[in-house]
């Protein structure tokens, strides 16, 4: 126990004359918090429209009044062309072109259905999505105004049923995609810090020479190997700290449930990313190469199969299967379970079970390959 305390000194002592390595690990982290944290949101909010009014009467004209009074809808263009439309679409400086039909007023004055043409730039799906479903939605309540006008001009009696939903959102009220983005980030970057830095520090004792003179010492491998994580895992923790203190601070994003229950999770996760670190170390010559494999190899598959930011239901069903030895997956859904929802063990327990068992063989099998001698 004496020797792995020593150990753990003497990484401490080579932070301590290293400052940009506390840099990195206790100021970066809040530092993209903050960026990613603005930058990771999927709202649209402002969507850049054109309007080609062929009709150019009132009614068109109240229809695009309608768009320009929207708190989603900017109205930048009018044009009289079609080739207009399509430059201003090719030149990426609309999502939507809105054409609407010469005879769009007599039309609906015969009770007939009015025509609108929309033209979305469908270069981002998603946010094309988005805002036919906003389109849609202004357009059909306009719809039913100009239905309930015409029945009354005509002296119609009629009784309007309809279904009123009260609806109540959990979780996220605001429907705000960083509220859902953010804590995702706090296990991007503990990866990052964890598994990069662990990575690093064992091949950069293989290239200055120091790892050698561990070697002529009594230590064990088992001993090296806890003296060599342990100093890790608590910058680890300190990093989970201050990270979560900046998610409220600057985005209001308050831990709802058991913080104890977190940092618990966060120690089992902490456990695979350290594991993956060594495993890099030991199938490493350089730290260029340490770096290179951390990142193509371990952190890109991990963020882009985690359900970070693209729904794992949505992936073929083959990479679903691969999703489920993905530690950060199953950090995800307890980490956003316990901020956004304050749920706690009972409802987590099997994500947590299985990243337990992920990660204690991730590192069991990183410590069999690591050998206390050079390759």
């Amino acid at each position: 126990m004496k020797l792995i305390f020593e150990i753990i000194k003497k990484e401490f002592r080579q932070f301590k004359r290293d400052p940009k390595m506390f840099a990195m690990v206790l100021v970066a982290p809040v530092i993209q918090l903050v960026f990613l944290g603005y930058a990771a949101n999927l709202d649209v909010e402002n969507i850049h429209m054109l309007v080609f009014d062929q009709s150019n009467s009132k009614t068109s004209r109240e229809v695009v009044r309608k768009f320009d009074q929207s708190d989603y809808f900017s109205l930048d263009f009018k044009v009289n062309t079609y080739n207009e439309v399509e430059e201003i679409i090719d030149a990426g400086k609309v999502s939507l072109a809105l054409i609407i039909d010469r005879d769009f007023e007599v039309d609906l004055a015969n009770n007939r259905p009015g025509k609108i043409q929309a033209i979305f730039d469908g270069s981002d799906g998603n946010s094309a999505s988005i805002a036919s479903g906003y389109m849609n939605g202004l357009l059909t309540e306009y719809s039913q105004n100009i239905s309930v006008e015409n029945r009354l001009k005509s002296g119609q009696k009629f009784s309007i049923s309809s279904v009123v939903p009260k609806v109540r959102v959990w979780y996220n009220p605001e429907l705000k995609t960083r509220n859902y983005m953010v804590p995702g980030i706090v296990g991007l970057l503990l990866m990052i810090i964890t598994l990069i830095l662990t990575s690093l520090a064992i091949v950069k004792e293989k290239e200055i020479g120091t790892m050698e003179q561990l070697i002529v010492t009594p230590i064990s491998s088992t001993q090296l190997i806890i003296g060599k994580l342990v100093p890790f895992m608590i910058l680890g923790f300190a990093s989970v700290i201050i990270v979560l203190t900046a998610m409220y601070l600057f985005f209001g994003i308050q831990v709802r449930g058991s913080i104890s229950l977190l940092l618990g999770s966060t120690f089992i996760y902490i456990l695979s990313t350290l594991g993956l670190g060594l495993f890099v170390s030991t199938i490493s010559k350089t730290q260029q190469q340490a770096m290179m494999l951390a990142i193509f190899v371990v952190m890109l598959p991990m963020t882009f199969l985690s359900g970070f930011a693209f729904p794992i239901e949505n992936m073929p069903q083959s990479i679903q299967w691969i999703t489920h030895i993905i530690p950060l997956k199953y950090f995800m859904t307890i980490i956003r379970g316990i901020v956004l929802k304050g749920i706690g063990f009972a409802e987590l327990w099997k994500d947590i079970l299985l990243m337990l068992l992920i990660g204690v063989s991730i590192l069991g099998i990183s410590a069999l390959r690591f050998q206390k001698k050079l390759d």
